[in-house]
């Protein structure tokens, strides 16, 4: 019996799950270690389905489980997010009066969290008599995953020692709720506590820059990657080509992609949203020709950045070409966002007709993205008519988005409507509708500052409006001068 749990074991621990399981379905003899070594074997290779299989056939032969049978089988219940029958184990568990060991108990923590009932997790959380390093981490992740990252920075200040994981956990939840440059700063105090950061802390520091636009820590995160011999896996490089993309240096982004290794298709979708977003339409259509020709299989976002690589590119016969495609070849089903890009090529190629027809045709009901790119381009090409139907539609859908006021103001002025856009600007005031403050941000030697329009909230704010009034002035000056006669120019250059 040991020889043949063995030889189980090992075959597991290969990941050859399939001789494993013929050894012990040709076995005459099976105890309970041998049925936890196949149920556990499935779960690490994210065979859920086969080890709740496993489960339901050890059942049927009246053996009874241990509590690593039910870190199998509660685990499995994580991969599914099947919450329903996760909570029929733990009532198994409890019933059974199954020894709830810490492990058994964080795996059910894990599993509520997953399934997304935190409550579920607290309970367990709140009962254990020892909390170890990956109970706290585990509720860290639970409480950042939905919503609740003070509790979770709570938990984690409180933990009395940290290791990796729950770094991992606190800084990926920041970077999960948007807020990258607390994310970053975080990170700066991993270092500080002597916390040797791994390739998911990178993954996670580089999704922050991506959002903050950070190219100089992006840089240095790089570097500090090549310095301390980080593996360079697919997600780690995937991560760095967004990197790159997202903060505007397309040829490095080119530079990591062709030197990584191996490439999965989240790779390959990058490097083509980033060459669309940068302007290189045909670079991106053959980047994905050649994905295709590897044998990788787009999805919804790969389409997305294929559709916006034709609308920078006023590629129409292309786009219309894709956008059946994604359908008819690859079985994928377009979203609003595939919509919005359709309705923009078109409507920038002038095809207004087709541009509002495919909206009237759209199985699902079109967002304010959608209706304002043909309000975009109704505009552009001074179709006002079509334009103000799609403004009208724009406000049904957000009645107190004060740009759709603005422009349509506007663009009623650009078709000398003056009364039509005295009433709009009206409709605003009576409806209590502000103009929002537009927000920019900028990185200087690593660090962002962002501001908003009379924003006084700077030290340095005197200074700061100070050089821009005389960067007005200066610019005002040199467009007087250009406008001028060649002699008169001179003149006043005094040359």
């Amino acid at each position: 019996m040991y020889v043949h749990n063995g030889v189980i074991h090992f075959l597991v621990s290969c990941g050859e799950l399939e001789l494993a399981y013929k050894v012990f379905e040709e076995s005459s003899v099976r105890d309970l270690v041998s049925w936890n070594s196949l149920i556990n074997g499935y779960v690490r290779s994210g065979r859920a389905k086969e080890a709740i299989g496993v489960y339901r056939k050890m059942q049927e032969e009246e053996v009874e489980p241990d509590e690593v049978t039910m870190i199998g089988v509660v685990s499995s219940c994580a991969q599914l997010e099947d919450l329903k029958l996760g909570r029929e184990f733990h009532k198994y568990i409890e019933e059974h009066g199954v020894n709830l060991t810490i492990r058994l108990a964080n795996a059910l923590m894990d599993m509520y969290i997953k399934c997304g009932n935190l409550e579920g997790a607290q309970r367990i959380f709140d009962n254990m008599e020892e909390k170890t390093i990956v109970s706290c981490t585990t509720m860290v992740v639970g409480y950042a995953r939905l919503g609740h990252l003070d509790a979770a920075r709570k938990l984690f200040d409180e933990m009395p020692e940290k290791d990796v994981f729950p770094w991992n956990a606190i800084i990926g939840g920041y970077v999960q709720a948007k807020r990258g440059k607390e994310a970053l700063v975080l990170f700066h105090g991993m270092q500080a506590d002597g916390i040797k950061p791994d390739e998911v802390t990178m993954i996670h520091c580089l999704s922050a820059c991506s959002q903050l636009g950070a190219l100089d820590v992006g840089i240095w995160i790089h570097h500090y990657i090549k310095k301390h011999k980080i593996c360079l896996n697919v997600a780690l490089g995937t991560a760095l080509v967004d990197m790159y993309v997202k903060c505007g240096n397309i040829t490095r982004a080119l530079q990591v992609f062709h030197d990584m290794p191996s490439r999965n298709s989240l790779t390959w979708t990058s490097i083509i949203g980033g060459l669309a977003l940068h302007g290189n339409a045909h670079d991106a259509l053959s980047y994905f020709s050649e994905m295709l020709d590897v044998g990788l299989r787009p999805d919804e976002v790969t389409f997305l950045g294929v559709l916006s690589a034709c609308c920078h590119g006023g590629l129409v016969e292309e786009g219309r070409k894709y956008f059946t495609q994604m359908t008819s070849k690859f079985g994928i089903s377009p979203q609003l966002k595939h919509y919005s890009c359709m309705v923009d090529l078109l409507g920038r190629a002038g095809l207004l007709d087709e541009a509002e027809e495919l909206i009237k045709s759209m199985p699902i009901e079109p967002d304010a993205v959608v209706w304002g790119a043909l309000f975009f381009a109704c505009r552009m090409h001074e179709n006002f008519l079509m334009g103000e139907r799609a403004a009208v539609k724009l406000l049904e859908l957000d009645p107190h988005d004060s740009g759709i006021y603005v422009l349509l103001a506007n663009m009623y002025g650009d078709a000398n409507m003056w009364e039509e856009a005295r009433k709009v600007r009206k409709m605003m005031s009576d409806r209590g509708v502000d103009k929002t403050p537009g927000c920019s941000s900028i990185e200087v030697n690593g660090t962002v500052y962002e501001f908003i329009v009379r924003d006084k909230s700077h030290p340095k704010s005197d200074q700061i409006y100070d050089c821009l009034i005389r960067l007005t002035q200066h610019l005002e000056f040199v467009e007087f001068t250009h406008g001028l006669p060649k002699y008169n120019n001179d003149f006043l250059l005094g040359s």
